[in-house]
């Protein structure tokens, strides 16, 4: 069996899985706008760092309000599986502060869901510690990124695998960063998966599990 052959096989035993996700994390929109921050606190820890230990870190930091009314110094305590863990709680309360309108967490009416790409380079400019991959992997959490790419080191890998790409760019920069999404875009498209899918595929093809 050809490696696209046992991608397309793995791709039918867990799309229902992949699709249930996505309509989960879709559900984020919706939510208070002080969820959707730690979503955001969530994409700015996982640079470097596994995504399960983010995810615990963030939600027990939302849970208990710390991450709403505590100094760096109190969200670096709740970081401690978290690689680079000090600069990272600086980055949280400087998004915090930088979305914050008279006392209150303001930032879903901040994205122009109708023009994704804009709205990535906004956060790219403006929210510290967020760059494409980071500003993408929000996006996509808050079900609006499907014409995203979140080119984190399992993706690219991957990629790499199927001559997607020939090297791993180290560091990935901007420029970079589109020409291979446009190319993921490409091989999305040769091999019918949708693009935001085949994100969560070739996550769960190099780690075998699905986060968010």
């Amino acid at each position: 069996m050809t490696k696209k052959a046992r991608l397309l096989k793995t791709y039918g035993a867990i799309k229902p899985v992949i699709r249930k996700r996505l309509k989960e994390l879709a559900s984020n929109r919706d939510r208070p706008d002080r969820h959707v921050f730690a979503e955001l606190a969530f994409c700015i820890c996982t640079p470097l760092s596994k995504a399960v230990h983010c995810n615990e870190a963030v939600n027990e930091l939302e849970r208990t309000g710390v991450l709403f009314k505590g100094s760096a110094g109190d969200i670096r305590a709740y970081l401690g599986r978290v690689r680079f863990n000090r600069n990272k709680s600086r980055y949280i309360v400087n998004a915090r502060e930088y979305l914050t309108d008279n006392g209150r967490i303001r930032i879903k009416d901040k994205l122009d869901v109708s023009n994704v790409f804009e709205t990535r380079k906004w956060l790219d400019r403006n929210i510290p510690g967020i760059g494409f991959k980071e500003a993408s992997h929000f996006l996509r959490n808050l079900g609006f990124g499907k014409d995203l790419a979140i080119l984190d080191v399992h993706v690219l890998k991957n990629l790499k695998e199927f001559k997607v790409i020939r090297n791993i760019p180290d560091p990935v920069s901007k420029k970079r960063y589109l020409l291979i999404e446009d190319k993921m875009r490409e091989f999305a498209k040769r091999i019918n998966i949708p693009l935001i899918e085949l994100d969560f595929l070739l996550w769960y093809n190099e780690t075998g599990v699905i986060v968010k």
